[in-house]
């Protein structure tokens, strides 16, 4: 599913008009001509001086069909961009429940979701004083508040973090360094909204009554579906520079410093005051483009920003600017890193919308179908001339750190294609009802959409979900997790059947493993709100689309089978739960594919910060993963005792990531405790996973502490404790291992 996701459909695509273009310029100016000054980048002995930070959505190194080349496998120019002169590590992992949102905020700060905020994704319920659920979007800027209309429902943040406190930032460490820090689509790091209201992003940036917030009452106002309603989200959404300390970009000249605002972070440790951002293409494209111009086109007036192949970055409307999140295809979004270092910003992060969902069309494409195969080769395409273009400037593999990555994987939800005359596959792209005669099509294509509330019984208490094929759930009046309605709730809930119209016509469990609070604290879904813990998680059949309505899902039956999508994540399973990340650049070893070492998204930035001579205030889920590093690169108090710690790498990533064995153990237990109808099995088991948990946090901080203490303050890694917080992290595992097995 794309950034938008199916509750937010209103996609901005890409177009340009030919009509209104003109170039602006005729001389290039590369980023090696216009260095940032004062950007420290390079740890002791590193040639980086640039940064290119790269997240899919949903976009695989695996095959999905056999038969089918897999996305990464279609796009060689970067696979073998990444493996040729790096490492891709296969058997990498995101967050639970794994979604788009939670996924790349992981790997933006190598927090797990309790600690960076967003443990449900990508929206979420939280409960207000009436104890009847409220919806919340995952997507908003970094600091916005849960309840971002009024601030009464919910006061604290978003991206709530220990205390109460707003997460730090992922761009802070750079800024402090002097670097200026470019962001394109990617989560929560640029506006998400042009809300105008006293907590919406453009009171918060440019001030209630200013010219911006003006426009974007208007733009609001205006009518659905036209370019005045698109306008605000074109002009400020999706794109900002967060300036360096002393300026950077922000006062490079005056028209820079007319546009800058105040980058407000009020709870950032150690303070944050006197740093500016440029907010929105309107103000990014003429800074970036003014050093850089033949790359740069005028279009109604105004700079546009070229995408690779030399058009301008514009909405469906051809006003230049944000494309809209579905619209961040590789050549837009890659153009815009590209203008952003050759303006002289060094660290640059973007996202990449995905390849199989079709927005011109309104529905999902399945492996090998043509618009899918010619949409990776438009980003292949897309790849190797943005690799040409950073060469030519003098930005490649020997002074430059790349990360690519996806934010998590899918599970294909479709039958087999037909074979066509040019090799590709075809579809059927029709909903289908499961009751009807003949049964769907062998080539049928679509998530099987199943509506819950019918299915449950009379007297089930008032409830909302989070649609999903993991769906969590709120129930009214908050019920602590012991009440009794809610207990028969979570055993009818998991004693569900229904017909998937792609395994069998006869019924069978739509739910696999189900969690309530205890075990929810386990995976890391707990957060330091207290209000926006689910009442209960339930993880289904991936094949799965579980909403909870008083009507029944539009496409036919209950349950039956809706084209528009077919990929499926959020869930546990391998396919979901699996995906990849690569490395390139000086001090990153090369490896090719590494398809053995178990890591995941949160492992990501202590990686780049520890490359990069940087650091967070505060302690990383993740760990350095110094199997990505040269020898040369690792830090010495972490390569001295090298075999040992490597050993305390993997075991605490079992230990305490939501995909690692503990958690999967746990879950499974968990499952026999909600659908028991003993209360002494459900107590006990429980309370055994409360036991391990409550053991499991404290060592896991230890381990994790000592590995960032290690990695960046220099302090020694004693292979004594290493080796008994092995031994620890072992014992409870396999105790977790046994409570399953009796389970």
């Amino acid at each position: 599913m794309t950034r938008s996701g199916k509750a937010l459909l209103a996609s901005v695509l890409v177009a340009g008009l030919a009509t209104m273009v003109a170039g602006i310029g005729a001389t290039s100016v590369t980023a090696a001509n216009v260095p940032t000054v004062g950007c420290q980048l390079t740890a002791k002995g590193s040639k980086i001086q640039h940064v290119v930070y790269l997240q899919f959505d949903n976009t695989h190194y695996l095959r999905d069909t056999s038969s089918v080349a897999s996305d990464l496998e279609q796009m060689p120019h970067l696979l073998n961009f990444l493996t040729s002169n790096g490492t891709v590590f296969t058997n990498d992992h995101t967050i639970l429940i794994s979604h788009t949102a939670g996924g790349i905020l992981s790997t933006q700060t190598g927090l797990y979701p309790d600690r960076h905020g967003i443990s449900v994704s990508n929206s979420y319920f939280y409960f207000p004083a009436s104890k009847v659920p409220a919806f919340s979007t995952a997507f908003k800027y970094w600091t916005d508040l849960v309840d971002d209309t009024t601030g009464a429902n919910d006061p604290l943040p978003n991206m709530v973090t220990d205390g109460q406190k707003t997460t730090p930032a992922p761009w802070a460490p750079f800024t402090r360094a002097g670097c200026d820090f470019g962001a394109v689509s990617l989560a929560n790091i640029e506006l998400e909204n042009t809300g105008t209201g006293p907590f919406g992003d453009m009171s918060e940036v440019f001030g209630t009554g200013s010219p911006e917030w003006n426009e974007a009452v208007a733009s609001n106002a205006a009518p659905s579906g036209t370019a005045a309603r698109a306008k605000a989200l074109t002009d400020f959404v999706g794109i900002a520079v967060h300036c360096a300390q002393g300026g950077g970009i922000c006062a490079s000249n005056a028209t820079n410093t007319v546009n800058s605002r105040a980058d407000k972070l009020p709870d950032e440790p150690g303070g944050y005051l006197g740093y500016l951002g440029l907010f929105g293409a309107k103000y990014v494209n003429p800074a970036v483009c003014s050093p850089a111009p033949s790359t740069c086109s005028s279009v109604m007036g105004q700079t546009a920003v070229n995408n690779m192949f030399g058009q301008p970055v514009t909405d469906q409307f051809g006003q230049p600017g944000f494309p809209g999140f579905d619209g961040a295809l590789a050549k837009n979004t890659l153009g815009y890193l590209a203008q952003m270092q050759e303006a002289g910003i060094p660290v640059t992060w973007g996202y990449i919308s995905d390849a199989h969902d079709n927005h011109t069309l309104a529905r999902a494409s399945g492996p090998g179908e043509a618009d899918y195969q010619a949409q990776l080769k438009a980003y292949d395409d897309a790849f190797a001339a943005f690799f040409d273009r950073l060469k030519a400037d003098g930005i490649d593999q020997s002074n430059t750190l790349f990360m690519v990555t996806a934010d998590e994987g899918d599970r294909f939800v479709g039958g087999i294609g037909v074979p066509q005359a040019d090799g590709t596959l075809s579809y059927s792209h029709a909903n289908c009802t499961w009751t009807t005669t003949p049964a769907c099509p062998a080539n049928q294509i679509g998530e099987v959409n199943l509506n819950l509330k019918p299915k449950l019984p009379a007297g089930t208490p008032s409830f909302l979900v989070h649609s999903d094929s993991a769906p969590t759930f709120y129930v009214n009046g908050q019920p602590t997790r012991t009440d009794p309605t809610l207990r028969k709730m979570e055993r009818d809930v998991g004693s569900l059947m229904a017909i998937d119209p792609y395994l069998s016509s006869t019924p069978a469990s739509v739910f696999v493993r189900m969690a309530d609070p205890v075990e929810e604290l386990t995976l890391h879904m707990v957060n330091s709100d207290p209000n926006r813990t689910p009442s209960f998680t339930a993880f289904g059949n991936p094949d799965y689309f579980i909403t909870a309505s008083n009507s029944g899902p539009f496409c036919g039956s209950n349950p039956c089978i809706d084209y528009h999508f077919a990929w499926s994540h959020g869930d546990i399973q391998p396919e979901i739960g699996t995906t990849w990340v690569g490395f390139v650049g000086p001090g990153v070893a090369h490896n090719g594919v590494d398809s053995s070492t178990w890591t995941d998204h949160a492992n990501v930035r202590p990686t780049i910060l520890s490359l990069l001579g940087l650091k967070d205030d505060y302690v990383h889920d993740g760990r350095v993963l110094i199997e990505a590093l040269d020898k040369k690169a690792i830090p010495k108090q972490l390569d001295e005792h090298r075999k040992t710690t490597l050993e305390l790498g993997a075991v605490y990533e079992q230990l305490n990531a939501p995909f690692g064995r503990f958690a999967m153990d746990t879950l499974t237990a968990s499952t026999k405790a909600l659908t028991s109808t003993d209360d002494s099995v459900y107590n006990s088991i429980e309370s055994s996973i409360q036991n391990l948990t409550t053991e499991r946090d404290a060592l896991a901080s230890q381990i994790k502490t000592a590995l960032d203490n290690a990695a960046f303050n220099e302090q020694k890694l004693k292979e004594k404790d290493a080796k008994d917080w092995i031994a620890q992290a072992q014992d409870l595992i396999d105790q977790a291992a046994a409570l399953a097995g009796g389970a």
